[in-house]
């Protein structure tokens, strides 16, 4: 079990989200909530604040009497709950609470500390309030999700429990789970805030950090497979370049092919005399697909490095309005709802992990190519010519696939539409930019399948099996596992579908 203090790493949402961890509120946090909360009650006695005692957005020039705050917030989560399209999946739902709890564990808040509770329970039981994609424009935060979410807390709408979508005061009488207590500003603490936006995107980073290094699996394969050169890897040369995700990225190849034998160096070929010879049989340099992925992946690894720091900054940030100051004795109004951080970095995202679903995609064609490789079968066909067709098929939905990020990778960040009465006048569309990065992510994972696939039937072909380092043996082995050596056309698809699971789901260290 983990034990939230107020601070929260991508480790601890790697435990909690994909390995399932409880956890617990520190009794000093819930000590900071209470607090906050009861200043804020104090302070609001004989003040205006925001969500307080005054409408939102651009109803808030109207004062609420005291009799009628509770039923104000009701109001809010109710008539904000109202997205559309797909379910966002109960897996990154998660994250969003977990983003949203830590959040309002800071203190800045003043909620009613049975939010803290309420939440805490869900998350250690696996249950997840319905959200949809639509809704969001990122700027007061996540209104439209987090109104669901805040629904889930009040007992009203649905959730997904037990693998199905439920009622949820039956789950939460079944659970014994009483609803959150509304006291202040509950609502408006639960909604204003960029925490859709940021659990999608954390989850993201797990996810693209995963695909990085399966990319890298496949490009120290299809290195291997063409017996190339080592010198584009090496110390020297990736060093006289000073961007440490480059050098990273040529470390990791570097050590990845260690104990291969089909790695050639080039003083041992090239480097001797060749004074007779007037055109080379062999390349003297590879294509850029091969021979330059520490130049091309090393942006990809700096880019996520960065973006996942944003992130962290965000998810132990009081993205709330207004803010709560207990220390200080006031309460401050501004907008640190607003989602510009998160929107850029996902668009920022989604763009370097198109770029390495185009490598994938060109690493690929270099393989199927017979007349670029010059060492394969077209399409690498291991039955007859003609009447048979290998991977021929199965190209067309790795292009289609990498089209179809190359458009999705324009970005969000600038397409601000002003709404509510113009009051959101400049919007973050944060949530739509880490949805979109999200199935950006999905379709890279299936070019990397497809791709691998590809490297494996290759390695048969040549027979080299047993010349390939270790590593690349275990991702060999472990795709074999699932997509037999087949010489005869077979149905591909569930094949591609069934590496894609395993990919997503397996770290490629561990494979």
């Amino acid at each position: 079990m983990l034990t939230l203090k107020g601070k929260i790493e991508i480790q601890d949402f790697f435990d909690i989200i994909f390995k399932e961890e409880s956890i617990a509120i520190d009794e000093s946090v819930l000590a900071t909530v209470e607090e906050s909360f009861n200043f804020l009650k104090e302070f609001s006695e004989n003040k205006i604040i925001y969500g307080v005692n005054t409408g939102f957005g651009p109803m808030a020039q109207y004062k609420i009497n005291d009799k009628e705050r509770n039923q104000l917030q009701y109001n809010l989560i109710r008539s904000h709950a109202s997205g559309t399209g797909n379910p966002i999946p109960p897996m990154y739902v998660k994250a969003a609470m977990l983003a949203r709890l830590n959040t309002l564990c800071l203190g800045y808040s003043g909620v009613h500390k049975s939010v803290i509770d309420v939440m805490t329970s869900l998350i250690n039981k696996d249950i997840t309030p319905l959200i949809y994609e639509h809704g969001g424009v990122g700027a007061s935060g996540d209104l439209v999700q987090l109104a669901h979410l805040a629904l889930t807390l009040i007992g009203e709408g649905e959730v997904f429990h037990e693998g199905e979508q439920k009622n949820t005061k039956e789950v939460f009488e079944q659970e014994n789970i009483s609803p959150i207590t509304i006291a202040l500003r509950e609502g408006l603490g639960l909604m204003n805030g960029t925490s859709v936006m940021t659990g999608v995107g954390l989850v993201n980073t797990i996810y693209t950090r995963r695909l990085l290094n399966w990319m890298i699996t496949a490009s120290c394969a299809i290195n291997e497979i063409v017996e190339a050169y080592d010198d584009h890897l090496s110390q020297e040369l990736n060093h006289a370049k000073k961007h440490v995700g480059q050098q990273q990225i040529a470390k990791q190849m570097r050590e990845h092919l260690e104990s291969s034998s089909l790695i050639r160096k080039r003083e041992e070929y090239l480097y001797t005399d060749q004074t007779e010879v007037t055109v080379f049989k062999e390349k003297v340099q590879e294509y850029y697909s091969l021979r330059c992925v520490p130049q091309i992946l090393g942006p990809v690894l700096d880019t996520l490095n960065n973006i996942e720091k944003i992130l962290i900054e965000e998810v132990n940030s009081a993205n709330d309005n207004p803010i709560i100051d207990v220390k200080k004795k006031h309460v401050y109004h501004g907008g640190n709802f607003h989602g510009d951080y998160v929107s850029l970095e996902m668009d920022k995202l989604k763009i370097v992990v198109t770029k390495l679903s185009m490598l994938a995609e060109r690493q690929l064609n270099y393989l199927l190519n017979s007349k670029l490789n010059d060492i394969l079968p077209p399409f690498v066909n291991l039955a007859k010519l003609g009447l048979n067709f290998g991977m021929q098929g199965v190209q067309f939905t790795a292009t289609s696939t990498t089209a179809e990020n190359q458009m999705l990778s324009n970005p969000m960040y600038v397409h601000s539409i002003p709404n509510n009465n113009d009051n959101q006048d400049i919007v973050s569309m944060g949530t739509n930019a880490a949805l979109i990065t999200k199935k950006v992510i999905e379709n890279a994972f299936e070019v990397v399948a497809i791709e691998l696939i590809t490297v494996v039937q290759a390695i048969e072909y040549l027979e080299v099996k047993d010349q390939v380092s270790t590593n690349t043996k275990k991702m060999y082995d472990a795709i074999r596992n699932i997509v037999p050596i087949f010489t005869e056309d077979v149905v591909m698809y569930p094949y591609v579908n069934q590496v894609k699971d395993f990919i997503i789901n397996n770290e490629a260290k561990e494979a």
